[in-house]
């Protein structure tokens, strides 16, 4: 087994930016601006991204880890950034460090997670003091899915992915599969054999229940070695996609259930067991700076 496994506990140095599962997801509709309605739920892993922040006495945004392919002014932390002072009408500088481990269009919301840390964090370490309610539209702005890691809770989702109802779902151990691909999500959405007329999920804490993705017959056409992981996790027990990724997880009680079917995971692929989190890693930093702090 190839992992790429860092737990992001509490007490580590910077600032955790949790991976997400979409442990379903149903399109039911399109707005006439062509953004798709969704029934969704999110649960954070204890695993992901981890950023670090220096403040700076200019107005520079710094991002000192640039993404491969993505210019700086374009990366989903430096937008956050920028959208935070120009929200506040500050200009404060940063430099910013990514230790980025959740792979690039693999549906775990690296990016949206990364956006929604340094909103965060800048809240924090710079003083501005908005409350979450405020960082949350702020997010909107930035990505549908990004509120949902402001907010920090588990939850059903509609609308666009911004209409959140927190819940306590079990919390159990995933294991998760990226198969060495990455999938276009806005090629998914514009499939014309997309299912668009899904009936929303009924809301209840077993999400798992009966779970599917609508999504994953599209990708699964596009993506061949995506299709493999998700028949060769499935002859194993249950599988899903989550989101419009690469990414297809299972789920065990205990962790040698989890470490024994990780292990057979062979390179390409790569593995990593995760614990589901209805709170996520970032607001147990966050406490844990304002009581230092206080």
């Amino acid at each position: 087994m190839e992992s790429w496994r860092t737990t992001l506990t509490s007490s580590a140095k910077g600032w955790p930016a949790p991976a997400k599962l979409n442990l379903y997801l149903r399109v039911v509709g399109r707005r006439d601006d062509g953004y798709h309605l969704l029934s969704t739920a999110f649960q954070f892993l204890d695993f992901g991204d981890r950023l670090h922040f220096a403040p700076r006495t200019d107005s520079k945004i710094a991002l000192l880890t640039p993404t491969p392919g993505v210019s700086p002014g374009e990366d989903l932390i430096v937008r956050a950034a920028r959208a935070l002072n120009a929200a506040t009408g500050t200009r404060h500088g940063v430099d910013v460090r990514c230790e980025k481990r959740i792979p690039p269009g693999g549906g775990l919301g690296g990016g949206s997670s990364d956006a929604a840390t340094t909103l965060v964090a800048l809240n924090r370490l710079w003083g501005i003091g908005l409350s979450t309610d405020r960082l949350a539209t702020i997010a909107l702005e930035l990505g549908a899915d990004v509120p949902v890691f402001v907010r920090g809770r588990a939850a059903h989702a509609a609308g666009v992915g911004e209409q959140l109802e927190p819940m306590d779902f079990p919390e159990p151990l995933y294991v998760v599969i990226h198969p060495g691909v990455q999938v276009d999500t806005g090629a998914i959405f514009a499939a014309p054999e997309l299912t668009r007329d899904s009936r929303p999920a009924t809301i209840s804490n077993s999400p798992l229940r009966g779970a599917r993705n609508d999504c994953e017959s599209v990708v699964r056409a596009r993506s061949p070695e995506v299709s493999r992981a998700l028949s060769w996790l499935r002859a194993r027990g249950p599988g899903l996609l989550t989101g419009t990724g690469s990414c297809v997880f299972s789920w065990r009680d205990s962790q040698a259930e989890a470490g024994a079917l990780a292990e057979q995971v062979a390179a390409p692929w790569r593995a990593v067991v995760a614990r589901g989190c209805n709170r996520s890693p970032l607001c147990t930093r966050l406490d844990e700076d304002m009581e230092i702090g206080a």
